[in-house]
C-alpha cells in the first residue's frame, strides 16, 4: 500500500462506484494530497498514519490560517478515503474514526420571500423572447427548486408536463423525479410553443429547454446575470444567486407546512440532515412573525 497507488484506485472508486463528479473528486483528491505532503514532510509512510499522526496534522494545516469550515471538509475527505483504504486494503485500524470534525455554526441560507419573488419576476420584458424565456426560466427555477446546473441541461425529452412530472439529473449523475407546478407548466409550455421552435439551434442542443441566442445550453453565468440584473431592476438589495430561488423554494414549503422527507426528495437531498437546516428557517420565519404580531413580544 502506497501513496500513489492508492490515490489512482481511490479516484477510481469515486469515478465509478461512488459516481462523482469531476470537480468532486479534485476536492476529495486534494485533501488527500495535502496529507500526503503532511507525511512527506515528516517521513511518514502511509502505513504509519495513526491517530496522533493525524492530531498532528490538523496542527499543520491549522497554522496556515485555514477556516474551521475548509478543516471540516478536509477531514470528512480523509475519512472517506481512509475508509476506502480499509476496505481495499482490510485495514486493522482507521487513524480518522478518533477524529471529530470543528464545530460549526450553521449558516442560514438568503431568502425571498413571496412577495420578493413576485416583485423580481415582474421586472422581467415580457415583449422579448429572451424575456419570455426567462420568465419560464425562474418559473421553473422556483417552482421546482432545482440547482442551477440541473435548471441549465434539463431536456424536452424528460418533461412529463401532462402528468406534472419532470425528470432532472443531480449531483453524482443522480437522477430524481421533480413535481411541477401548474403555474411553471403554463409559462413552459408558452416558452416551448411560441418562443423555442423560432430559435436556431446548434447541433447537439435540439433537447435542451432553455438555449441561448448562440443557439446553445444556457451557461449558469448567465442565469446568475439575468437574475443579478432583475433583482437590481426590482430593488431588491439582498445578496442572491440561482440558489436563492432553491432555498426560497424549501422554506416556503416548510412554512406551509410540508413533510421534510418529501422536501428532502424533491431537492435530491442525500441526507436529511442537509434538509434539516429549513426547519431553522422555518423557526425564525415563526420568531419574525411572534415579533412582529405578539401584543407581549
Amino acid at each position: 500500500m502506497d501513496w500513489q497507488r492508492s490515490i489512482v484506485q481511490y479516484k477510481q472508486f469515486l469515478r465509478f462506484e461512488r459516481g462523482l463528479a469531476a470537480n468532486s473528486i479534485e476536492a476529495y483528491l486534494q485533501d488527500v494530497a495535502k496529507l500526503r505532503q503532511f507525511a512527506e514532510l515528516h517521513d511518514l509512510d502511509l502505513k504509519q498514519l495513526t491517530y496522533q499522526e493525524i492530531q498532528q496534522f490538523l496542527v499543520w494545516i491549522n497554522a496556515f490560517d485555514i477556516s474551521a469550515t475548509t478543516q471540516a471538509r478536509i477531514l470528512s475527505g480523509l475519512k472517506s478515503y481512509f475508509s476506502f483504504l480499509k476496505l481495499e486494503y482490510d485495514l486493522v485500524e482507521n487513524p480518522m474514526e478518533m477524529v471529530q470534525a470543528p464545530r460549526l455554526e450553521r449558516k442560514l441560507p438568503d431568502t425571498l420571500n413571496i412577495q420578493e419573488i413576485d416583485l423580481l419576476i415582474a421586472a422581467l420584458d415580457l415583449s422579448s423572447t429572451e424575456g419570455m424565456r426567462n420568465k419560464a426560466m425562474l418559473e421553473v427555477l422556483y417552482g421546482c427548486g432545482l440547482r442551477v446546473s440541473e435548471l441549465t441541461n434539463l431536456k424536452i425529452s424528460n418533461l412529463n408536463l401532462k402528468e406534472g412530472f419532470i425528470k432532472v439529473e443531480g449531483k453524482g449523475n443522480k437522477e430524481r423525479l421533480v413535481p411541477i407546478g401548474d403555474q411553471a407548466v403554463h409559462y413552459l409550455q408558452l416558452y416551448l410553443t411560441t418562443i423555442r421552435p423560432h430559435q436556431t439551434l446548434k447541433p447537439g442542443y435540439e433537447d435542451s429547454v432553455f438555449v441561448s441566442k448562440r443557439g446553445t445550453t444556457l451557461s449558469r453565468v448567465m442565469v446568475f446575470l439575468v437574475i443579478k440584473g432583475l433583482a437590481e431592476k426590482a430593488g431588491i438589495k439582498k445578496n442572491i444567486s440561482p440558489h436563492t430561488f432553491r432555498h426560497s423554494f424549501a422554506s416556503h414549503l416548510v412554512e406551509g407546512g410540508a413533510d421534510l422527507r418529501a422536501v428532502q426528495d424533491m431537492l435530491g437531498h442525500e441526507s436529511i440532515t442537509t434538509t434539516e437546516i429549513y426547519t431553522h428557517l422555518d423557526r425564525e420565519y415563526l420568531r419574525s412573525a411572534i415579533i412582529q404580531f405578539h401584543p407581549r413580544k
